[in-house]
């Protein structure tokens, strides 16, 4: 068997992505071609040649996303806020534009020893995680009411904990029982919270609408009835000074800030935009 160069099943996998409309043709052909041979991106230009077998695995996944199956599910996982989640159906995949929340987040509990943290829709366990990855001392509490989205977060959790991360507190509630954490309240330092928020019927690409559990993407009232619990439970968990961060749509630029601001508790609210400009999180302090 004639091995063959790498270089043109890249640029072949790069033509059919562009023509399916996948938003990212060059780097998805240069994931999924690293996926197969086991390699990390960047050192794809030490592998010149490639036996046909290794050309024919990378077609076929080039095929499936061609198919708009979101990339994390061919792959397995998804990386985020400097950690890897396992990902695939069943479970909402975490986005680079949530990384920011994180970073602010951490810019908040910043010099204060052993912070506790609640991330409220936890999902893959994507927030609470990377929080308790980059702050070992953090107690870090994760709450969804999805089971299969909270079997995401216990395998991705006990991954963590595996490598050495300190464990996160993981349980299965509703963000809208004003119950929920009822021990935690008054005593928490940061709230995160990446809710599902989209209107219902907004207009999103194949890999959200057809793969994406729709109850983590879509809210009622606009988009707006979970950030409003989110927002409901934080001030009743929240510290004096504590920290709230919650993510939104991006036509909330101006709906998310102001339904923050009706909170009396909460001050110094601010709305932040993503890398590509758009409003994307909203934040606020315990007063």
């Amino acid at each position: 068997m004639k091995r063959q160069p790498l270089r043109l099943a890249i640029l072949e996998a790069m033509r059919i992505l562009e023509e399916a409309g996948v938003a990212s043709p060059r780097a998805d052909a240069e994931l999924i071609a690293a996926h197969v041979l086991g390699v990390e991106r960047g050192r794809l230009p030490l592998v010149p040649l490639v036996d046909p077998p290794v050309v024919e695995a990378i077609g076929k996944l080039v095929a499936q996303r061609a198919k708009r199956v979101p990339l994390q599910h061919l792959t397995g996982w998804a990386g985020f806020a400097g950690i890897t989640l396992d990902v695939g159906p069943g479970v909402f995949i975490p986005r680079p534009e949530t990384e920011l929340l994180v970073e602010w987040g951490l810019r908040h509990i910043h010099g204060r020893e052993y912070p506790v943290v609640v991330d409220l829709c936890t999902g893959s366990g994507a927030l609470a995680l990377a929080i308790a990855h980059e702050r070992p001392d953090a107690v870090v509490y994760a709450v969804d009411i999805d089971p299969n989205a909270l079997a995401w977060a216990r395998h991705n959790a006990d991954k963590q904990a595996a490598a050495g991360d300190t464990p996160i507190r993981l349980y299965s509630g509703d963000v809208g029982d004003n119950t929920i954490f009822a021990e935690l309240d008054g005593l928490v330092d940061l709230v995160v919270c990446n809710p599902p928020y989209v209107p219902p019927g907004g207009d999103l690409p194949p890999e959200v609408v057809d793969f994406d559990p729709p109850q983590a993407v879509f809210a009622p009232d606009g988009g707006l009835a979970v950030v409003r619990q989110a927002v409901a439970t934080a001030c009743r968990l929240l510290k004096p000074g504590g920290g709230l961060a919650i993510e939104h749509d991006d036509t909330h630029g101006s709906a998310a800030p102001a339904l923050v601001a009706s909170r009396k508790v909460l001050t110094e609210v601010q709305d932040h935009r993503d890398l590509a400009g758009r409003p994307r999180f909203v934040t606020a302090l315990r007063g």
